[in-house]
């Protein structure tokens, strides 16, 4: 189906180096399939050597970013397209600076009045310089077991896990400190996990559909949320009608307090007496067959390639 546009030529962004690229470009590969079934002259270009030079030999309408990871989410490819005064979909490189750093999302969204487990970060030369054992111990000491471990910056569940003995926190340090320099360990809270996108097409930021998210093994770990069949979802989420309130309320909430613009999609987890915590949020949602925000889209009757398009056209009237 077709729908009227004033677009000319867009660019989708996806690859980039980050160890996402492969779902990135799915995520892109699926968008400018969308747009191109939309009637939209769309191509995929990945952020490499010559994407400056493409951009400025045949300047786009505007750009879709669909690059996950750094450099697509923490502002960088965003600031050079400002550069360039190309307009692109998504929010602006200070707020991405703002959400892609995790601990850093996690302090501004709770000083809004919103729940998040309590945490500590910890720089990998502090587990190492201070030694290990005596560390371990501290932060065991102050928020229990189990815990959850993750990169303060990346996605996909890369590097991440639970933890259930004091024995289990080295080595998924370990495991964590190969994507990045700085841990984010959260108190683990049991319960149901659910994503809630957010889009704003011109009318401000409107909460989709809770996602509830049932992985088929142990944890929604990186095969789960990327191989068809290994994951459950539930859309909208089997919650009490309160509770998925709550949900929607802070994925707004993240989504206004952050600063972020046009989609955003807020990962929470609900507890077993209902109440919802915040975990993290994503400036750039995958936009997979198996991921969350299209599912959601589909769900609140929002043609996914209408949609792309929708955000495309807000783009490009900011840029003129």
């Amino acid at each position: 189906m077709s729908y009227k546009t004033e677009l000319d030529q867009v660019v989708v962004l996806a690859g980039g180096l980050s160890p996402e690229r492969e779902v990135s470009l799915r995520s892109g590969h699926r968008v400018r399939d969308a747009l191109v079934q939309a009637g939209i002259d769309a191509v995929v270009a990945d952020a490499d050597a010559s994407l400056l030079g493409h951009l400025r030999a045949d300047p786009p309408s505007a750009v879709f970013p669909a690059i996950h990871g750094a450099c697509g989410e923490d502002g960088a490819i965003r600031e050079v397209l400002e550069l360039l005064g190309t307009p692109y979909v998504g929010s602006i490189a200070t707020a991405c600076h703002l959400a892609f750093d995790k601990p850093t999302a996690k302090t501004l969204v709770a000083a809004a009045g919103v729940m998040t487990p309590p945490s500590v970060t910890l720089p990998r030369e502090t587990f190492h310089d201070l030694g290990a054992a005596a560390v371990i111990d501290l932060i065991i000491g102050k928020l229990g077991l189990p815990l959850y471990v993750k990169p303060s910056r990346g996605g996909s569940a890369l590097g991440a896990g639970s933890v259930h003995t004091a024995a289990g926190l080295s080595p998924a340090l370990l495991s964590c400190f190969a994507y990045g320099d700085i841990a984010l360990i959260e108190r683990f809270i049991r319960g149901t996990e659910v994503a809630v996108g957010v889009v704003d097409l011109g009318h401000g930021p409107q909460a989709l559909p809770a996602v509830e998210i049932v992985p088929v093994g142990d944890a929604y770990d990186y095969a789960a949320r990327y191989t068809a069949g290994k994951t459950e979802f539930f859309v909208p989420a089997r919650l009490p009608g309160d509770v998925t309130a709550q949900a929607e309320q802070i994925a707004i909430a993240a989504h206004s307090v952050l600063g972020l613009r046009d989609l955003s999609r807020t990962d929470l987890i609900v507890a077993d007496d209902g109440a919802a915590y915040f975990l993290e949020v994503n400036v750039s949602p995958g936009m997979t067959e198996t991921s969350t925000l299209p599912m959601a889209l589909q769900a609140s009757g929002h043609p996914f390639g209408a949609t792309c398009v929708s955000l495309l056209e807000l783009a490009a009237a900011r840029g003129a």
